[in-house]
């Protein structure tokens, strides 16, 4: 059985009115042709509107992995943990599955590489209570975090569904996040992914159980 694909994908524009599901047959083809099990979920937020795939699914919450890091930065800034996006934090000089991991960076190079023991390092300098305020404050999934300040992400307790990331990347988008603009700015910035002619893609992999079969997202 292939690992399961958690898909999402978030339109932004103005807050409208109540919510509603299209289900796309086009993109349940897609699931099927590659043998996959998951959910896709577009939010259109002008007309308060989704569209996806698999409904059911898009309501259940599974651990964020590394998808988390879009809120840990939003965190560490937030607390001063790190004074900006290119403030250097150390990955610890221990043995890295990825030679890219193995060297100190700060955030911006750390969320394009994905890279673990940067963003666990920023999360013990933020601390168990200070991080647990912060995810309640953001409305970030269940909330629960749990006892271990550097694994609640990969590991759990924290769970979050597609559809409530769909709403935590509208709010980011819009500047609509209750932490400072500035830092919602810079947050938006590390994850640009590609740009062109009026438009630009923002978005964030995770891999529950990575290199292992399990949970994956991609949420823009």
């Amino acid at each position: 059985m292939k690992s399961l694909l958690t898909v999402l994908v978030a339109f932004f524009a103005l807050q409208g009115c109540s919510t509603s599901w299209k289900e796309s047959t086009e993109v349940g083809e897609l699931f099927k042709n590659a043998g996959v099990t998951g959910t896709f979920v577009l939010y259109d937020v002008g007309a308060d509107k989704f569209v996806g795939h698999n409904q059911t699914r898009s309501k259940v919450r599974f651990v964020p992995a590394s998808t988390f890091k879009i809120p840990n930065s939003l965190i560490g800034l937030s607390v001063g943990a790190v004074k900006s996006v290119d403030d250097v934090l150390p990955y610890g000089g221990k043995p890295q599955p990825f030679d890219a991991w193995a060297k100190d960076m700060g955030l911006r190079e750390a969320i394009m590489l994905s890279n673990v023991p940067i963003y666990q390092e920023l999360a013990r300098r933020v601390g168990l209570e200070r991080m647990r305020e912060y995810v309640s404050k953001l409305g970030y999934g269940n909330e629960d975090i749990g006892v271990n300040v550097d694994s609640f992400w990969l590991e759990g307790p924290l769970e979050i569904s597609a559809i409530e990331q769909t709403r935590f990347l509208a709010r980011l988008a819009q500047g609509k996040l209750p932490v400072h603009e500035d830092i919602q700015k810079s947050v938006r910035e590390i994850v640009l992914l590609e740009q062109g002619k009026n438009w630009q893609l923002y978005g964030k992999t995770g891999w529950e159980n990575a290199p292992g079969r399990g949970i994956g997202w991609w949420v823009v």
